[in-house]
């Protein structure tokens, strides 16, 4: 299929079998060929101004007209001449600074030269991706803020992770590349089913969607409470009105037909059309009839592998069920544009004790509230509300600076690790303490003031 990226089109047939990080050109038609490794000729800037004040955007100083380089483009010469052309056609080209003449070089490269270079994805490069493009679609994950949710996290090969993500399926493929294939995954899901748009950029083989399994955030409630059953998945009607809609419509063609043979006239030259009439009558019965049997052997198909998907969904359900009833997780990533609370407090209950997790939100005010939550509730240790700030420089030789524009701030993480409560002993423990420790604390003062 066609490829549309940054105003470039092409074809990637020609770069199957190619190894990743190959440089390709490309060609008329879209077509891409691998580049020669020549070196480049870099225009060597033997005149150089000292400032650029006195350069004028007026538009008059490139001789050269869009219809001129279209012109060049036709008669198929490379970008890298084309550029040579326009650096020799402008006027005030001699009088910048060298800084400015790479960064005009640079520019005018990125629109005429058609070079690609494909490179095998990772986390990093589409969390950097999707930050700079479309930062809503991921609740605006900073890509040092996922590398800090995977290390606290503890994600590792071997792990019975659970996953509650509202990002696209970044944070799912993040997780799913650090484990390696090996462990098994619980994606917990809201609405109709998971989103994994960015978990299929990712390139993963079949093995690591093997131990990938689903679970709707509507029946955890139903699940912790021990009435959760698959009968309650929704049906799927639209076949019997469809198969009704049709019979009807056939039925109602039948009755037309039967009603025309009924009206027609008894006359010898009547007898002649109505015998041609039943023939055609008969013709159209037969039609009908096997259109109806092709149609009814469709529709029993579709049904077939509706009910066979249906049953592989319930399959998927229990096995992801019976996964989250053994309540020994050994961690949870939690990133969704939902109030946090409620997620943590009842997800909390499949992670094993001793086990660490992570909760992002874009906002600080949400933690808090789970930070006060998680403090009343007991049963996690070591709670930390973090946040950090990544400030970008531009590194090159005599122009290092903070890039102008740059995030103001990463979003917070909340993390803690799960410890056992038991709460009849702490309670009791608690309360001794306190009834103790408060009057004799007073006696001590009261003895003090008498004597």
């Amino acid at each position: 299929r066609k490829i549309i990226f940054e105003k470039q089109w092409f074809y990637l047939d020609n770069a199957i079998g190619h190894i990743y990080g190959t440089t390709f050109e490309v060609t008329s038609g879209g077509n891409l060929q691998p580049k020669q490794e020549v070196e480049e000729t870099t225009t060597e800037t033997k005149e150089a101004g000292t400032d650029n004040r006195n350069i004028v955007d007026d538009g008059k100083s490139q001789k050269l007209t869009h219809d001129d380089i279209k012109a060049l483009k036709d008669k198929g010469i490379k970008g890298q001449e084309i550029v040579q052309q326009l650096i020799e056609n402008s006027t005030t080209f001699r009088d910048k600074t060298e800084f400015a003449q790479d960064k005009y070089i640079k520019k005018k490269k990125k629109k005429y030269e058609a070079v690609i270079t494909i490179v095998k994805p990772s986390t990093r490069i589409l969390s950097t991706m999707y930050y700079a493009r479309e930062p809503g679609k991921i609740n605006h994950l900073r890509y040092d803020t996922l590398a800090q949710m995977l290390t606290l996290g503890n994600i590792r090969a071997g792990n019975k992770m659970i996953v509650m993500e509202t990002c696209a399926g970044l944070v799912l493929g993040a997780v799913m590349e650090r484990m390696g294939g090996y462990g098994s995954i619980i994606q917990m899901y809201p609405g109709g089913g998971p989103v994994r748009a960015a978990t299929s950029c990712f390139g993963f083989p079949k093995l690591f969607f093997d131990n990938l399994h689903e679970f709707p955030l509507s029946k955890v409630d139903s699940l912790l409470s021990g009435t959760f059953s698959t009968e309650s998945l929704p049906s799927e009607p639209e076949d019997n009105t469809l198969m009704e809609e049709e019979s009807n419509g056939l039925t109602d063609e039948k009755q037309t037909s039967l009603q025309e043979a009924e009206e027609e006239p008894t006359t010898e030259a009547a007898m002649e059309i109505n015998q041609t009439e039943e023939q055609e009558t008969m013709d159209i019965n037969a039609e009908d009839v096997e259109f109806k049997e092709n149609k009814e052997k469709e529709n029993k198909e579709n049904v077939r592998e509706k009910q066979r998907k249906q049953w592989e969904r319930r399959k998927k359900l229990i096995e992801a069920a019976a996964l989250l009833r053994e309540k020994n997780a050994d961690g949870l990533i939690v990133a969704s544009k939902f109030h946090p609370t409620p997620l943590l407090l009842s997800l909390l209950e499949f992670v094993a004790p001793s086990r660490p997790f992570v909760v992002y939100c874009q906002y600080k005010e949400p933690l808090l509230e789970c930070y006060t939550k998680l403090r009343e509730k007991g049963g996690v240790i070591n709670l930390k509300l973090s946040e950090t700030w990544l400030r970008n420089y531009q590194v090159l030789p005599d122009r290092s600076h903070p890039k102008l524009t740059m995030s103001g701030g990463g979003g917070y993480l909340l993390s803690g690790i799960t410890v056992v409560l038991d709460k009849g002993k702490s309670d009791s423990s608690n309360s001794e303490a306190l009834k103790v420790e408060e009057p004799s604390s007073k006696r001590c003062k009261v003895q003090d003031l008498h004597c």
